[in-house]
């Protein structure tokens, strides 16, 4: 039988009050407890914090007063934890940061990331994460600088850490605290780049994080851990070899392995492992990083996960484009695995069908990293059998590879002249551009993927001096009334606008190659 809340009456059935029987003074103070709403000035902060320090030292005291008695200091813990949960609403005013790091508070609220209750260290991480939260901080660049300042100054990165490594996965209220680490840690990288290097130098974030990657099971805080470590590859060629030292290639690519023949089961799971691939190809940066990864066995891991043709597919694609990128021996291991075979097979349109490879844009990023791959190839294999065996992939079923190759030529420079034409427009409308301008605007439309891939591949199959194919490619010339000519004036822009970001050397190899593709037509 269901029993009645006895506090949940119809309004029909409730009695009006008596006032003879009502303590008015109560009803008052009910009231003004309703409407009373906490100003956030310079005053209220003062007090907030004088009573925090005031509670925090009443804890030390107790702690050291009585070492070997909790229940001592038990009601001192409550307090200093009731103390910051209501610094909590500093969060509703971050102009007064500036002011909270004058009082010096921030190093009594680190240090206690240290204190022996994890259950304190917890309120602090929590604390941390609310403060620096992006929507708090949004608007207020210049109070958000001088907080996080103050916090690096002050070891926030190393007591966060020392404290990630204490909490547990298994009990949920730590597993919260590890999720709000790592989001305080990226509000702080979101206020001030700097600090993805920093970590990674003073702390051992990196190791925990591989740490983390590597267990099999999948739950939220692997998921975030793969994302704060794409964060910190991203933009950080120290932290891409950093890890590459610490076996993260490895470790990387055992994480992936696990999808290489079954799909993720969620979509959390699924942006984890786009996460992963995200990690692998920053790390493919460095020249050290591609050894290793070739090393590792990485080229046939990418292959067998394109022939197994799950979810994983288009980012093995792209991590294999990555690691053959000015790499040729990824290139010579690539061939010898017989990689050919299935990446012309993906080059010819024969991709694995689902929902998201539906959508157009999908399709032209796999087109644009398969023709990046195989021009990587041709820049990699310059002679021998491997070299042989990459031309005869052009040659075989009537030369189909290079009816795919001009197919894409002709719908990327529609795409080039139309950006071209809006761009004389823009002009007539008294916008001036200068070249470099116009040329970057060129490359944005898809001219990046037609000058520098397509037709330098078209060049070195010209090259060979294979007549059927070079037959192929006049008459499909012909049949679109353009010409080598216009072949070689692509090639002659490319040619000239090649920059020196390798260095001086590399810019003049690069320049004469491109001429003696320009010299061959």
């Amino acid at each position: 039988m269901e029993v009645a809340n006895p506090l949940k009456r119809k309004r029909d059935d409730v009695v009006p009050p008596d006032d003879s029987q009502v303590d008015l003074s109560i009803l008052e103070a009910v009231e003004k407890s309703q409407n009373a709403v906490e100003v956030l000035d310079l005053r209220t902060l003062k007090r907030l914090v004088f009573s925090f320090e005031r509670r925090l030292k009443e804890n030390i005291e107790a702690r050291l007063k009585y070492p070997d008695q909790p229940e001592r200091f038990a009601d001192s813990e409550v307090e200093l934890h009731e103390e910051l949960e209501k610094l909590k609403i500093l969060a509703g005013a971050p102009e007064l940061y500036p002011e909270l790091v004058n009082l010096n508070a921030i190093p009594s609220i680190l240090n206690l990331l240290s204190h022996e209750n994890t259950d304190i260290a917890i309120d602090v991480v929590h604390l941390l994460e609310d403060l620096t939260d992006e929507d708090v901080l949004e608007d207020n660049d210049e109070p958000a600088r001088i907080l996080v300042d103050s916090l690096i100054e002050n070891n926030v990165l190393e007591l966060l850490v020392q404290n990630l490594q204490r909490l547990s996965d298994k009990d949920p209220d730590e597993m919260s605290a590890v999720y709000n680490t790592l989001a305080s840690i990226e509000n702080m990288i979101e206020v001030k780049p700097a600090v993805a290097e920093l970590v990674c130098e003073r702390t051992k974030l990196l190791r925990w994080l591989l740490g983390k990657i590597k267990v099999r099971e999948f739950d939220s805080n692997k998921q975030y851990a793969s994302e704060i470590l794409a964060i910190l590859l991203q933009n950080s060629t120290a932290n891409q070899k950093r890890l590459g030292q610490m076996n993260g290639v490895d470790v990387v690519l055992q994480a992936v392995a696990m999808y290489k023949s079954k799909d993720p089961k969620t979509s959390d799971e699924e942006e984890m492992l786009e996460n992963l691939f995200d990690c692998l190809c920053c790390l493919l940066m460095p020249l050290e990083n591609k050894e290793r990864f070739v090393k590792a066995e990485g080229v046939e891991l990418m292959i067998i996960i394109m022939k197994q043709k799950k979810s994983a597919y288009a980012s093995a694609i792209r991590a294999l484009d990555f690691s053959m990128t000015k790499y040729p021996p990824a290139c010579e291991r690539f061939v010898d695995v017989l990689g050919l075979k299935t990446a012309f097979a993906a080059f010819m349109g024969k991709i694995p069908m689902s929902k998201k490879n539906k959508k157009e844009r999908y399709q032209e990023e796999l087109e644009e990293r398969l023709v990046s791959l195989i021009a990587s190839l041709f820049g990699g294999i310059l002679r021998g059998s491997r070299r042989e065996r990459l031309l005869s992939k052009f040659v075989e079923n009537e030369c189909e590879k290079i009816d795919r190759l001009m197919e894409l030529y002709i719908r990327y420079s529609d795409r080039v002249k139309a950006e071209t034409q809006r761009l004389e427009q823009l002009e007539l409308d008294d916008l001036e551009m200068d070249e470099e301008e116009k040329y970057n605007r060129k490359l944005e439309s898809g001219l990046y993927t037609l000058q520098q891939l397509i037709t330098v591949i078209l060049g070195h199959v010209w090259c060979s001096e294979h007549s059927q194919m070079r037959a192929r490619i006049e008459l499909l010339l012909k049949q679109q009334k353009l010409t080598k000519k216009d072949i070689k004036d692509i090639l002659q822009e490319y040619h000239d606008n090649i920059g020196d970001l390798d260095g001086p050397e590399e810019k003049e190899r690069a320049q004469t190659r491109i001429q003696k593709i320009i010299s061959a037509f």
